[in-house]
């Protein structure tokens, strides 16, 4: 187990102005000594200037600023190095449209230090996805039996967001290496993690589909995910996986 205080949760952000003040109130109302990591590219619509507000009343909150919308995996590797380079031993990931429940943090840091990586299921012990249409429900189901499949990796659940990274494992991966920027990233990550033998638990979440703001997914985020499988499976075969 590892105390909120000695964890960071990383949040990227674009355009989530009408999430972003409840995520940090609740976020702070629940876990007042987590700390806080948001990654803001460059949201025209204001998101970073409620951050800054905030940090005024809550001294764990972290902003990092990005010119511009440089895709989520390049967002995440930034708040990774940021988080090793402040020594925190843990770093849990998660969106910021509330489809992911911060009451289940405690849930993941309680795990940690007999894992090094726990992955939060939408599908371990049957689905819990609220409110999302049936294709898009298929189309996230299909991708991680389709991401099972080719690379062997073990979870029901690859492609999800809402995880928990100790700092044993971010440190066993070269993060300069991570080729995936969009919803791949997801996969490659776990998949790293796993390929090197480190502890690794699934557990149940509930996934709520957002009600405010809009969603991220595109088509090329979903090509990206079809290559990048097969690039990670080609990397290990080969022995060049980092």
């Amino acid at each position: 187990m590892i105390s909120l205080d000695k964890a960071v949760v990383i949040i990227p952000t674009y355009n989530e102005i009408a999430n972003i003040e409840k995520m940090l109130s609740t976020l702070h109302r629940l876990h007042p000594a987590l700390n806080v990591l948001i990654i803001d590219d460059g949201s025209p619509d204001g998101t970073a200037q409620v951050v800054k507000k905030f940090q005024l009343q809550k001294p764990n909150l972290s902003l990092l600023q990005r010119a511009g919308k440089l895709g989520l995996g390049t967002a995440y590797i930034k708040g990774f190095e940021w988080a090793l380079e402040k020594n925190f031993e843990a770093v849990i990931t998660m969106d910021c449209d509330f489809s992911h429940e911060p009451e289940a943090i405690p849930h993941f840091t309680q795990k940690l230090g007999e894992n090094d990586l726990v992955v939060g299921s939408r599908y371990t012990g049957g689905i819990r996805i609220m409110n999302w249409p049936m294709h898009r429900l298929l189309l996230s189901y299909f991708a991680s039996i389709y991401a099972r499949t080719i690379t062997g990796i073990p979870f029901f659940d690859s492609t999800g967001g809402f995880n928990a990274y100790s700092r044993k494992a971010l440190t066993a991966l070269n993060l300069k290496k991570v080729f995936s920027i969009g919803y791949a990233f997801q996969i490659e990550l776990k998949y790293k993690v796993w390929s090197k033998g480190l502890p690794c638990i699934e557990i149940p979440i509930t996934f709520f589909e957002r009600n405010e703001g809009k969603s991220k997914m595109s088509r090329r985020i979903v090509f990206e995910a079809v290559i990048n499988v097969f690039r990670m499976r080609f990397k290990k075969i080969l022995g060049t996986l980092q």
